[in-house]
């Protein structure tokens, strides 16, 4: 492997002008030059698998529930154990990058991800496909926080937001492409294929995971260069464990506790959360204070860049998720279509989505106004939709709301990329892992807050309509997507926080600052 230091912290041979160069200089010369977009494109698929695993399980669950017998709490653990074990352990997972290497993480985090999406295909029980859910999203957590890293290490920072437009092209492709796809594979004849080989139809949303994870493994050795923070130090251990049951109790109530309706243990599972972070909060001080290295420097969070940017994540992806679900209801509960029909109607909206993020890095020299551009995008959206289903009444179909879809992906795409790049764009070199962990678990704890107040809404609207009551479902999504025009209100007020991109930051990609902190191997 070839080791390339940065240029103003010269390495021990750099200092002895008369020891041979261990490459011939055509070679050193060449490194420098080496585009980072191959490799960005490898680990672009890992983030698109994870975020790809929470939304395709919802088609197939009816499915897997008929197969193996599996109750409602069953499938409920099928699809939210995946997301528990992947928002709790994101953090862990970038700090383990900054110390063992981020490409290490990320082909762990691949093989694994890949080998649980094998247990899960073959899983002959309800037990035993829970347990591999859970296994897939704590790999899934090892790789999905690299993507982040890597972008900030490897690619210069001038055309970071081309990057970073890119990533979340993929993340919101990944969101919609998830029902569509669960559902091509459920009626296709690679559905049928696998119900002749492995027992069931569903398996194939699990198997097509294994060809892609086995490509990207292969493709990540060959073109993705390692990196690691050298002032990373031992793992806060103490600070992992306490953080891991804070966010335990914190997520666990907001994913399950709608389907339980709300019960008790819900509640102070919630109160028990707030305590638990107010602990962590105490020995990640007394871990910096010994001179140890914290899992998360407090530091960051009280900076106003990353503290507004990180608001505004929680409420961006608050609203995104909370969306698509109540939407997703509203086609197949509402108007009887199936998983396909429901996920051919997300098209319009994954096309100006996918349009407007790649736009929106070519924009970046607009700065901000990029950003309150997509939130007014998005309000116009929630509140075309609003109108639109409320003069449609019992007559609604599911086409009428194009118009809608579209200005919705287009404020997403236009707010959702930019924004990533914004709060990680003034974070030390050192800190880009942890700030990448808590970023992920952000965009986690977002959608599951938006998640669970808009099922409240929505449900408490619906009351006990029947399946297939049009007028009753179109007026349980205006009533629900009111939340989504309020967030959308609240992001566009947060926005003039967020502190403009300094002047510096579209030449520090030249700057010796900017990896002065951060060791890279090639891949090669």
């Amino acid at each position: 492997m070839t080791r390339t230091t940065p240029s103003d912290t010269p390495s021990p041979r750099a200092a002895r002008p008369h020891t041979a160069p261990p490459h011939p200089p055509a070679q050193r010369a060449a490194q420098p030059a080496a585009s980072p977009w191959p490799a960005l494109a490898v680990v672009l698929v890992g983030a698109f698998m994870a975020v790809l695993d929470t939304f395709i399980v919802l088609v197939a669950a009816p499915a897997i529930q008929a197969d193996l017998h599996a109750s409602a709490a069953d499938i409920q653990l099928i699809m939210a154990g995946y997301q528990l074990t992947y928002a709790i352990a994101l953090i862990t997972g970038a700090r383990l990058g900054d110390r063992y290497g981020r490409r290490r993480l990320f082909l762990t985090g691949m093989g694994l991800f890949t080998l649980a999406s094998v247990g899960c295909a073959i899983a002959p029980d309800p037990g035993s496909l829970i347990a591999a859910r859970l296994a897939q999203g704590l790999t899934a957590a090892a790789m999905f926080p690299q993507v982040f890293a890597m972008i900030q290490v490897l690619v210069p920072a001038e055309k970071r937001p081309k990057a970073f437009g890119a990533l979340g092209a993929v993340i919101g492709m990944a969101t919609v492409v998830g029902q569509l796809l669960g559902g091509v594979l459920l009626s296709t004849g690679f559905s049928a294929l696998s119900a002749d080989l492995f027992g069931s139809s569903w398996r194939s949303v699990f198997w097509v995971n294994v060809p892609i994870g086995l490509a990207t493994l292969a493709l990540a050795l060959l073109r993705v260069p390692e990196s690691r923070a050298p002032e990373a130090r031992r793992l806060d251990l103490p600070g992992a464990v306490v953080l891991t049951v804070a966010l335990f109790l914190l997520v666990v109530p907001l994913i399950e506790g709608r389907s339980y309706g709300w019960p008790l243990w819900t509640w102070l599972s919630l109160a028990g959360s707030a305590l638990a972070f107010a602990a962590f909060a105490l020995v990640e001080r007394r871990v910096a204070a010994s001179g140890g290295a914290p899992l998360v420097h407090l530091g960051l969070l009280r900076t106003r860049p990353f503290a507004v940017g990180i608001t505004l994540v929680v409420v961006a992806y608050a609203g995104i998720n909370s969306f698509f679900l109540v939407l997703s209801l509203t086609l197949q509960d509402g108007l009887g279509m199936d998983a396909l029909g429901a996920g051919l109607v997300y098209t319009p909206l994954a096309v100006a989505f996918f349009v407007a993020s790649v736009s929106a890095g070519r924009l970046a020299r607009f700065g901000r106004r990029v950003l309150q551009a997509g939130a007014l995008a998005g309000g116009l959206g929630y509140a075309t939709a609003i109108v639109l289903v409320g003069n449609a009444g019992t007559s609604l179909t599911a086409w009428a709301l194009t118009p809608s879809l579209v200005l919705v992906g287009v404020g997403n795409g236009l707010l959702v990329t930019p924004l990533l790049n914004a709060v990680l764009a003034n974070v030390r070199p050192q800190e880009i892992g942890m700030a990448s962990g808590v970023l992920s678990t952000c965009q986690q704890v977002g959608g599951a807050v938006g998640v669970a107040i808009i099922g409240v809404l929505y449900y408490g609207s619906l009351g006990s309509a029947a399946h297939h009551d049009t007028g009753a479902y179109g007026h349980a999504l205006t009533s629900a997507v009111i939340f989504n025009l309020a967030l959308a209100a609240a992001i566009s007020a947060l926005l003039p926080l967020l502190p403009s991109p300094p002047k510096a930051a579209a030449t520090r990609s030249h700057a010796p600052a900017e990896s002065s902190n951060t060791s890279t191997e090639s891949g090669t």
